[in-house]
């Protein structure tokens, strides 16, 4: 029990998943032994090991590098639990938005999926304070959108006061918080502060993400975008200075490379599934069916971007460094 009197997340440390491949919660991400086969596992695998569930599209904020600018009516309760019904065998559901907290029966849909998956939120946390005391226990992790210091922030995403109040609600609630960071050319010099104050956050992991040119992001200047050669160069000198300061957190850096393409399968709130990012693809998004009328393993069957899926989730086609180490 938290000093609030709160559930903590179960003290659960490692779930096995079958084909080789597990879940490490106390890190949060997916493992498979080294010398396991990534074409092995995914012919093996009868669903996807992680997919996105947008529960809303709407947000509070209006992130200059977001991709997810359309909007939709979201779905219901009974729509989230047919679509969950379908979900089966997927290890872990990203209840994701737009801002999911948005929605003010958070809890409602956080319960239809507690039980059957393992549940992560990825959020801006300004809502946080509305839905902390409710979720806490049930989710594995919250994964907080977070660029750096006040002013980096405040230019890129939104309100840094706003979200950092949500932060120690989570923290409060005994939730376990990852950060992300989208990275410019621009906030290359605060990657170390957002790093900085995951440590002190007490945080599990920064994830670094490039952007992509969708939505928002279609109106940054071109100079904002860095190459992947960039970021491989930018992800080795954090690395080291990870390792000098001694921050906690493990790093975990995406770049849009051949082996990342496809790798998500993002579900809208009207139930369509989409393999994403498709380089050459309208939108970036390849349409693959509707969790709300089939399961799915069936969707599964015809995604060809398994490979992929495997490689990125259990870490062989991203730079990563191991919290603590």
């Amino acid at each position: 029990m938290t000093d609030l009197g709160m559930l903590t997340v179960p003290p659960q440390r490692h779930r096995d998943l079958g084909g080789g491949v597990g879940y490490a919660f106390n890190g949060q991400h997916f493992d498979a032994p080294k010398d396991a086969d990534v074409a092995t596992i995914a012919a093996t695998l009868q669903a996807p090991l992680s997919v996105i569930m947008q529960v809303t599209k709407f947000c509070d904020y209006d992130c200059s590098f977001c991709s997810e600018t359309l909007r939709m009516p979201d779905p219901t309760l009974e729509q989230l639990d047919q679509i969950r019904q379908h979900l089966a065998g997927v290890a872990r559901v990203f209840l994701s938005g737009g801002e999911p907290l948005m929605r003010k029966d958070f809890g409602e849909v956080v319960d239809i999926f507690t039980g059957h998956h393992i549940v992560a939120v990825p959020t801006n946390a300004t809502h946080a304070l509305d839905h902390a005391r409710n979720i806490a226990g049930k989710i594995a992790y919250a994964n907080v959108g977070f660029e750096g210091p006040r002013a980096t922030f405040k230019r890129v995403r939104g309100d840094y006061d706003k979200t950092m109040a949500g932060v120690r609600a989570l923290q409060e609630a005994g939730i376990p918080l990852a950060l992300s960071a989208v990275v410019y050319r621009s906030t290359l010099s605060v990657l170390p502060y957002t790093v900085q104050i995951a440590d002190v956050l007490g945080a599990t992991k920064v994830k670094l993400i490039l952007p992509l040119r969708k939505g928002n992001a279609l109106n940054l200047a071109d100079h904002e975008f860095i190459t992947t050669e960039e970021a491989e160069t930018t992800f080795a000198r954090l690395k080291e200075q990870r390792a000098e300061m001694q921050w906690s957190p493990a790093l975990r850096l995406t770049a849009w490379t051949p082996e990342n393409e496809g790798h998500m399968i993002v579900i809208e709130p009207n139930g369509t599934a989409r393999a994403w990012p498709v380089y050459d693809a309208p939108d970036l998004w390849e349409n693959l069916g509707n969790v709300l009328e089939e399961p799915i393993s069936e969707i599964w069957k015809r995604y060809r971007f398994k490979e992929n899926h495997v490689s990125k989730y259990v870490g062989r086609s991203i730079h990563a460094v191991a919290q603590g180490v």
